[in-house]
């Protein structure tokens, strides 16, 4: 049993990572939040996609979710926890909307690179 301890202090004395990253944790909410993806409306990096084209009286229509990569935090922060007529409501907190803003800022700055 100590042996296998003995080999374990290596892996263990390196473990001051967490588990996953802030930019891991943000994509991961961002993909799934509470089950609804904000990519399935806002696209896979906040610039906003059309959810679905249909005609009505007025003619031929679109749902859109909105570009949301220029948000500040607090704009971000205020329309999650806003009522949206389509938008689910997520219940997040605010270090889960952070997580969410960051790993949206950041993955746009990577691609404009």
């Amino acid at each position: 049993m100590a042996k296998r301890l003995l080999l374990l202090l290596p892996l263990l004395l390196g473990a001051d990572e967490d588990f996953i990253s802030h930019y891991e944790y943000g994509q991961m909410l961002y993909n799934n939040p509470r089950g609804v993806s904000c990519a399935q409306c806002h696209g896979k990096s906040g610039e906003g996609k059309v959810i679905v084209e249909y005609r009505d009286i007025h003619g031929k229509q679109k749902l859109q979710g909105p570009d949301i990569r220029h948000k500040s935090f607090e704009e971000m922060k205020k329309s999650i926890n806003s009522y949206h007529p389509v938008m689910p409501r997520y219940y997040l907190t605010d270090e889960e909307i952070k997580t969410i803003y960051d790993f949206i800022q950041k993955k746009n700055t990577e691609q404009s690179q």
